[in-house]
């Protein structure tokens, strides 16, 4: 063999060495075996993040020659992992680094967690990526997913990205079906950026910064939710093409303006359209007149003039109609009168002055929800509201309504809503109020309402929320109110069936409804916005949230507040009958006597009982509540010894018991009362404090460092996440707990 030869020979058999090398790598990259290996490598990773809470990937057996009936994760017919499933499981810190080491990953859902950080450049190298499902989490950083063109379903809703999206749209748009960003900071004009995505059906950009004008080519979509952004301009003729296959039109919340144009009417299959808080101006175009699916239709918060075209009563499908906040003034409008499909009318904040009758609204035969809250009307409550067949919720707060209540009210038995606060209301409570055994709020308060609390109104055993606060109610608090909210369930589950129960979730209602002092809402009222409003109107009225972390899920919450009247005589130890009473205020009345012991018995949040005239010993009994957070027992007269057992309220964030001279004992300086200052135990001569806390050393004597102020401040706000991270769970189904999640921990963060 010549020397040519053999050198070839040599190459030869170099070239084929390292072609079954390299086939034998690529064998062993891309093969079950290696796919189980890399979904141990997660298994190890995530459980040495997650040391105490983990999911259904805990469960994975090792032992297992095949991967694929592990929990979560979905293979091909040869046995490839072709999906993984770790929603809702209790993850925490980063993503996992090698999710491309599963050549075949199509589909990857890791929503519904605490995942933090930014995502790994290695998840662009997951190629064959259909679907990818970031939400719920805590995720950071500027998006960059340009590898995954593949992909038919991206939502990264619920995070904290921020920047433009440019450089991701329109390079991942070849196959893009459904984009969720929503609820993020991102930012940046979105114009021409899905102008190359040729299948794309759902996109929702709500809840971010996004501005500029909106982008050209929506009506190509079936739903375009552009709501909560910085968007600007107008809408033209153009703007809805003939061929425009849009079901679901969200705009709320933004800065469009101008007349908006008729030819919406080009949209035929939509249901939902809103124009919420914009600044549109001009008449309502008559288009909408033509959408024949229409079902919910919201116009408020805009400048729309008030005459309202009637080819809008063509929509023979309507169900939902908001024209609140347009200031029209005058009369209501006769043209409401002729939208016998509705089954909520809101029309709040207008100005109005009269017209409740004459506009015929009160004789819609399927009307369900009316709010008239926020207007004008004076004079008596129309008593032909009792003849409204379909009544459910009825809001006519904050008007200039006076005399009395009327009887009839009494007769209007599906009732489950009542809100006549902020009027001028006098005369007492009619006793007729006890036939409505559906009632879920009655709303009385700031009025002028006098006499006693009628003992018939322990017969409403839906009745959870009960507010009579600011009037002038005198005599007793009746044993029977222990009735109230007995048994809600046969109420709850009717509106369980109901696919389509109230809307209302105004957040004007809402935060009415439901205290700040109550300490999962004293934060989110700044978060509200008119979707998640929505949301937690309909969960409360289906019996879900609310729900304290020691109520079980079949529990609802309630709430009793007769604050600021002039009640007297001792509370009714039949209080402690109250299974879901959690919120009591009995605040500034001329109550006396001992607190009943019983009232230890309720599964309390917050219990306000200040400025009345209590006397006797601090019942011993309250410092078995397990979830109390906010006990204010001052300006009383009690006495005897400070107990001891409050120092078990673990979860207790606030505290007075300033003002109750006859009280005597020593504070001391550990436990849950050591995290309360002085201004706790103003005005209580007879209490003192353990030297420790008297006569601090000169270590911590003067002015307390950040650190030590922080302390019970940090511990205060763990206690509070915790219930906070429960509450949602149960309101929301996990729907909002990252957004409000992130939030607190951002400011535990600066603590």
């Amino acid at each position: 063999m010549s020397e040519e030869e053999a050198s070839l020979s040599c190459h030869f058999l170099l070239i084929l060495s390292l072609i079954l090398i390299t086939g034998q790598a690529i064998t062993a990259k891309d093969s079950p075996q290696n796919d189980k290996k890399v979904l141990l490598q997660l298994k190890h990773f995530l459980q040495n993040n997650n040391l105490i809470y983990r999911g259904s990937y805990a469960q994975w057996n090792e032992s297992e020659t095949s991967p694929c009936n592990w929990l979560g994760i979905g293979c091909s017919a040869d046995g490839r992992v072709t999906h993984v499933d770790l929603s809702a499981s209790s993850i925490s810190g980063a993503i996992f680094p090698s999710f491309s080491l599963l050549t075949e990953l199509a589909y990857l859902d890791l929503s519904a967690n605490t995942i933090g950080g930014r995502i790994p450049s290695d998840l662009n190298n997951c190629v064959n990526l259909r679907y990818l499902n970031l939400s719920l989490n805590l995720l950071d950083g500027e998006l960059n997913l340009t590898g995954l063109n593949k992909l038919e379903t991206l939502d990264l809703g619920m995070n904290q990205f921020f920047g433009e999206i440019r450089s991701n749209f329109p390079a991942i748009c070849q196959n893009l079906v459904t984009l969720n960003i929503s609820t993020n900071n991102l930012t940046g004009e979105i114009t021409g950026c899905f102008d190359q995505c040729p299948k794309l059906q759902y996109l929702d950009l709500r809840l971010n910064q996004f501005y500029g004008e909106i982008w050209d080519g929506f009506s190509k979509l079936r739903e375009f939710v552009a709501s909560d952004n910085n968007f600007t301009g107008e809408f033209f003729a153009e703007s809805f093409r003939s061929d425009c296959g849009l079901e679901i039109l969200e705009l709320s919340t933004n800065s469009f303006d101008g007349v908006f144009p008729d030819s919406i009417a080009n949209c035929s299959k939509l249901n939902h359209v809103s124009l919420w808080e914009n600044s549109f101006t001009g008449r309502v175009p008559s288009g909408i007149g033509s959408l024949s699916q229409l079902e919910i239709l919201i116009l408020g918060k805009n400048s729309f003039d008030r005459d309202i075209p009637s080819e809008l009563l063509n929509c023979s499908k309507l169900v939902f109609l908001d024209v609140g906040e347009n200031n029209f003034g005058g009369e209501i409008q006769q043209i409401f009168g002729n939208f016998t499909t509705l089954r909520n009318l809101v029309l709040h904040t207008n100005q109005y002055t009269s017209g409740m009758e004459s506009s015929g609204i009160l004789k819609l035969p399927h009307l369900a929800g009316l709010d008239l809250s926020y207007n004008n009307f004076t004079g008596n409550l129309p008593v032909q509201i009792n003849y409204m067949p379909s009544l459910k919720y009825l809001i006519l707060a904050y008007n200039n309504f006076n005399g009395s209540i009327p009887p009839e009210y009494g007769n209007i038995t599906g009732l489950q809503a009542l809100d006549l606060s902020f009027n001028e209301l006098t005369g007492s409570i009619p006793p007729t109020i006890g036939n409505l055994k559906s009632l879920l709020w009655l709303m009385l308060d700031n009025n002028s309402l006098t006499g006693e609390i009628p003992p018939e109104i322990g017969n409403c055993s839906s009745l959870l929320w009960l507010n009579l606060t600011n009037n002038r109610l005198t005599g007793k608090i009746p044993p029977e109110i222990s009735g109230i909210g007995g048994d809600p369930v046969p109420t709850i589950e009717t509106n369980r069936r109901d696919s389509l129960i109230a809307g209302f979730g105004d957040c004007l209602a809402v935060k009415r409804w439901i205290p700040d002092s109550y300490p999962p809402f004293s934060f989110v009222y700044v978060l509200m916005t008119r979707k998640n409003c929505q949301i937690i109107w309909g969960q409360l009225l289906k019996g879900h949230g609310l729900l304290p972390k020691f109520l079980n899920s079949n529990s609802p919450l309630q709430l009793l507040a007769i604050s600021g009247n002039q009640l007297s005589g001792e509370v009714p130890p039949e209080i402690g009958r109250m299974r879901n009473l959690s919120l009591v205020y009995l605040n500034l009345n001329r109550l006396s006597g001992r607190l009943p012991p019983e009232i230890a018995r309720l599964p309390l949040i917050v219990l306000n009982v200040s400025s009345n005239s209590f006397s006797g010993p601090i019942p011993p009994e309250l410092g078995g509540i397990q979830c109390l957070q906010k006990l204010d027992l001052s300006c009383n007269n009690f006495s005897g010894e400070f107990p001891e057992s409050l120092n078990r309220l673990t979860d207790l964030s606030k505290f007075n018991v300033s003002f109750n001279p006859l009280l005597s004992g020593v504070i001391p300086v550990t436990g849950q009362m050591a995290t309360f200052d002085n201004d706790s135990f103003l005005g209580d001569p007879l209490i003192s404090f353990s030297d420790a806390r008297a006569n601090p050393s000169p270590k911590t004597d003067g002015p307390i460092s950040g650190h030590q102020k922080d302390s019970p401040r940090r511990g205060a706000f763990y206690v509070f996440l915790s219930l906070t991270v429960s509450f949602f769970l149960g309101l929301l189904g996990g729907f909002l707990v990252t957004f409000f999640l992130k939030k607190m921990i951002k400011i535990i963060l600066r603590l």
